[in-house]
C-alpha cells in the first residue's frame, strides 16, 4: 500500500536529532517559552525573512491572535467584516469568529482553488475591514491584486500560511511581506502532516509590525508582559519547548523537502494524461509548495475506491465546504457554485519527500489506466 502520508517514515531522519533536542530541554529545566522556542522563533523569521515570529499553540490560534491583537491595537473592533475564501479549511472561517469579526465569503478562481481578487471589490462594504487571504494547498494566493485592493480600501491583510511553509511569491519573497505598508501578518501550522510538521500541534505568527508583535506575544501567555501583570485578557497558546526544538531540527532541510515535492508535481502534471482527470494549475515557480496535489473528477468516488483497489491511498480536501457545514447551519442555503463543485470533485494523491519515483511510477500508471 502506498500511504497517503507516511510520517513515521518522513520523521525517521531525523530520530538522532529527535533524541539529541530532548536530552537538551531535560538537561535545561526549562519547558516553557524557553531557549528551544526563542532559538526556534528567531531561525524561522530569518527563514521568512520578517522581522518576528511568535511561537503559538497551533495555527488556528496564529490567526485568532492576530486578529484579536488587532482589536487590541484598535485596528479592527468586534462586528468588522472580513473577507474570506469560501473554498478553505473551516479554520480560516472559525478564526474570524473566535474574534467576533463577521465573515464573508468569496469564491475561488477554478483554476488555481485559492480567492478570486477580481470577486472582493464587489464584496467591500463601509464594514469591511481585513481580508485573509488563505494559500490553500501550498499555493499563494495572488497576494500582488490582494494587496492593491486592500491599500486602495484601506484594508488590513492577513495570510493563512498554514500549507505554504516555503512558499516564494516572484523567486524573492517568502510569503509576500509589503514592509513599507506594514499591514501585512501570516499565520502557520505546524500540524504533523504540514511541509514543516512538529510531532504535535504547533504554529506561529511572523510579522514586520513590531507593535502588532508585541501584543501578540503577550496575548499568547495570558495577556501577560511581566509575570502576574496582566494588560490584557489573553489566553494560553504558547508553541511547546520540545516541538520548537524538534522543528529547528527539521527547519534547515524545508527548502530541500520541497524542491522534491515539486519535482514530483511536476512528473505527475506531464506523465498524467487522462481525459477523466483534471490536474491543478501551476506556473511552474516557487509560489507553489505542493502541500497537497489535487487533481479534480466528476466520479471522485469511483476513482477513490479504483485507486485504493490497487493499492494507493487518497485523501479528500474538503468534502464539505464551510458554508454546508452543520455548524454554520445560517449559512446553509447559501449558493457558492465553484466552490461546492470543488469540493463535490477534489480528490489528493500521495506526495511527500519520502514518495519514491517508483512509486511515483505506479501512481501515474494506475491513473492513466483508468
Amino acid at each position: 500500500m502506498i500511504k497517503f502520508l507516511d510520517l513515521k517514515k518522513i520523521n525517521e531522519p531525523y530520530e538522532a536529532a529527535f533524541q539529541e533536542k530532548l536530552k537538551t530541554v531535560l538537561a535545561n529545566g526549562w519547558y516553557i517559552l524557553g531557549n528551544e522556542v526563542a532559538a526556534f522563533e528567531s531561525d524561522f523569521a530569518n527563514y521568512c525573512e520578517t522581522k518576528h515570529c511568535i511561537g503559538v499553540g497551533n495555527g488556528l490560534d496564529a490567526l485568532v491572535l492576530i486578529f484579536k491583537a488587532y482589536i487590541q491595537l484598535g485596528k479592527l473592533k468586534k462586528g468588522d467584516e472580513v473577507i474570506v475564501p469560501a473554498n478553505t479549511y473551516i479554520a480560516s472561517v472559525l478564526a474570524v469568529l473566535q474574534a467576533d469579526l463577521v465573515p464573508v465569503l468569496v469564491e475561488p478562481k477554478l483554476e488555481t482553488y485559492n480567492i478570486d481578487p477580481d470577486l472582493i471589490q464587489e464584496k467591500i462594504t463601509s464594514k469591511t475591514k481585513a481580508i485573509l487571504a488563505v494559500h490553500l494547498y501550498g499555493q499563494l494566493a495572488e497576494m500582488d491584486q490582494i494587496n492593491v485592493i486592500a491599500i486602495q480600501n484601506n484594508l488590513i491583510v492577513v495570510e493563512d500560511a498554514a500549507q505554504a511553509h516555503g512558499a516564494k511569491m516572484n523567486y524573492e519573497l517568502r510569503i509576500t511581506n509589503y514592509e513599507s505598508q506594514n499591514r501585512n501578518a501570516q499565520a502557520y501550522s505546524f500540524y504533523p502532516g504540514k511541509n514543516l510538521g512538529a510531532l504535535g500541534d504547533g504554529g506561529a505568527v511572523v510579522t514586520n509590525d513590531s507593535e502588532l508583535a508585541k501584543v501578540i506575544q503577550s496575548l499568547r501567555n495570558y495577556g501577560s508582559e511581566a509575570k502576574y501583570q496582566n494588560e490584557y485578557i489573553g489566553v494560553n497558546s504558547r508553541l511547546d519547548e520540545l516541538q520548537a526544538a524538534f522543528l529547528n531540527a527539521k527547519l534547515p532541510n524545508l527548502d530541500a523537502e520541497n524542491t522534491i515535492r515539486r519535482a514530483i508535481a511536476k512528473r505527475y502534471l506531464l506523465e498524467i494524461k487522462n481525459e477523466k482527470i483534471v490536474l491543478p494549475f501551476w506556473d511552474l515557480s516557487e509560489n507553489h509548495v505542493f502541500h497537497l496535489f489535487v487533481i479534480r473528477t466528476e466520479n471522485r468516488a469511483e476513482l477513490q475506491q479504483y485507486l485504493l483497489k490497487n493499492g494507493i491511498e487518497t485523501i479528500i480536501h474538503y468534502p464539505i465546504p464551510p458554508h454546508k457545514q452543520k455548524a454554520f447551519s445560517d449559512w446553509n442555503n447559501l449558493s457558492f457554485p465553484i466552490t461546492e463543485k470543488i469540493h463535490n470533485e477534489v480528490l489528493s494523491l500521495p506526495i511527500s519527500p519520502v514518495l519514491t519515483m517508483e512509486e511515483v511510477d505506479f501512481i501515474i500508471a494506475i491513473l492513466n489506466k483508468y
